[in-house]
């Protein structure tokens, strides 16, 4: 079986990529860093490899995994904030004087947030999310950063999607490593899927695991994974294409396996969004089209355990408002909280939403003061929502103080691999340690 063929096209319509894959010509997203290959095997694509998979300190053995039962049927949605959301103009501390001091043209008063206590309050265009977090089904997580805080974009996002402070050696982020475990533990299924426009975030690399992305309507993409251009991809693919065929040994049975799992796939994927039938009640945005595609998908019941969509575009991002920020930022929270909204009410009419945990990600705050140009500049720790049928809601942690600055920004409290490990051991029942490289104490009063 010729299992890589021609890779003249990239980009594929899903029509066009289920006849490809059908007639031997997959295209697939499969990392060329696997632990799967010999040390020799893995030269041929540039890696680095004095042993096997010493690069990074994970592992996804199955005997190692931890999946837990009950959490099975448990679905995660991961939101990135590209460019570094502000948490003070999002959850606004307007009855602090040191605020109101630091953003004389940005600050919001107490008339025109929607309050949440004597202290805080959200952005007015967070009001569809203001209602459901009164509903108790959003968690405000507050101060979330990392010790030592990278202020560059693609060094910080790189941080938060390996969930590694020092991520250049790795070739997976922290929710491909889930992919891999979910793989090892499930055949026959694709764990995660992208849905978006811009290129797949490095969050989803997986080493073992395909990992498609929908883009535009009718739309199927399995792209170049962040690091590298289409064209080194598709030199890369044919190498392990030529590996493949010529090997009778594990590289071979497990790319005959996960590109036979993925054609089986897309062509269910496809058969759901060809439906005439859609979840109702979206807004006309992007980001609540995406959650759209993602509600549909959940109702299936394909198995996909991980939803990633985005807000912000690509690097360095919507939300990087070093100048007008006060109408810029408000567009985008509006969307966000519209998008958010319409999928928790469409999830909650059919009792879907207690098998869903939506969260949040941005690669840093702002800072506390204002810059000259009516904008803000990178900071630090900021906060994140989390939402879901089974979340405790209301606030998680402490306001940090604005006298006690980090790089100019919000200091943090929660480092973020807590977050994660928090939905890893008590959402998706994966040992936090496996994916994580160490142990962290997941959040207590998070999950119900």
């Amino acid at each position: 079986m010729d299992i890589i063929g021609s890779f003249a096209v990239i980009h594929l319509t899903r029509r066009d990529w289920l006849k490809r894959a059908v007639g031997g010509a997959v295209l697939v997203g499969f990392a060329p860093q696997s632990p799967l290959f010999s040390c020799r095997s893995a030269s041929a694509f540039g890696c680095r490899c004095s042993s096997a998979a010493e690069d990074f300190r994970y592992s996804t053995q199955p005997d190692k995994q931890g999946d837990i039962p009950e959490k099975q049927g448990n679905i995660l949605v991961v939101v990135q904030l590209a460019g570094g959301n502000d948490s003070l103009n999002t959850v606004v501390p307007y009855a602090d004087d040191v605020y109101a001091r630091s953003r004389p043209t940005l600050r919001l008063d107490e008339r025109q947030v929607l309050k949440i206590n004597d202290y805080l309050g959200f952005h007015p265009r967070l009001k569809a999310l203001a209602r459901h977090y009164e509903q108790g089904s959003v968690s405000i997580v507050q101060a979330v950063g990392y010790p030592n805080p990278s202020q560059g974009h693609f060094e910080s996002m790189r941080i938060w999607q390996t969930a590694d402070t020092k991520p250049t050696h790795l070739a997976t982020g922290w929710l491909g490593r889930v992919c891999d475990v979910l793989g090892a533990a499930s055949s026959g299924t694709l764990p995660a899927l992208f849905v978006g426009s811009i290129r797949q975030p490095f969050t989803l690399n997986a080493a073992q695991t395909i990992v498609p992305s929908i883009g535009g309507p009718g739309e199927l993409r399995l792209r170049a994974p962040a690091g590298l251009s289409d064209s080194a991809y598709i030199e890369r693919l044919e190498q392990l294409a030529s590996v493949a065929r010529r090997s009778d040994g594990p590289l071979a049975e497990h790319v005959t396996r996960t590109t036979a799992t993925a054609c089986v796939q897309v062509r269910k994927i496809q058969n759901v969004l060809d439906a005439p039938q859609q979840p109702r009640g979206y807004p006309p945005i992007e980001l609540a089209r995406h959650l759209q595609t993602v509600s549909q998908l959940i109702r299936a019941e394909l198995g996909i355990r991980i939803y990633c969509v985005e807000l912000g575009g690509e690097e360095p991002g919507g939300f990087d408002n070093h100048a007008a920020q006060r109408d810029n930022h408000a567009a985008l929270l509006g969307q966000l909280a519209e998008s958010v909204a319409a999928f928790l009410d469409d999830l909650r009419r059919d009792r879907l939403l207690e098998r869903v945990l939506l969260m949040t990600y941005s690669e840093f705050g702002r800072t506390i003061q204002e810059n000259g140009r009516r904008g803000t500049d990178h900071g630090s720790a900021a906060c994140m929502f989390v939402a879901g049928g089974k979340i405790k809601g209301g606030l998680l942690g402490e306001h940090p103080s604005l006298l006690e600055k980090e790089n100019g920004g919000l200091k943090h409290s929660i480092d973020f691999r807590r977050l994660y490990a928090t939905v890893l051991r008590h959402w998706l029942g994966v040992d936090p340690e496996v994916v994580l490289g160490r142990g962290y104490q997941p959040l207590e009063g998070l999950i119900a």
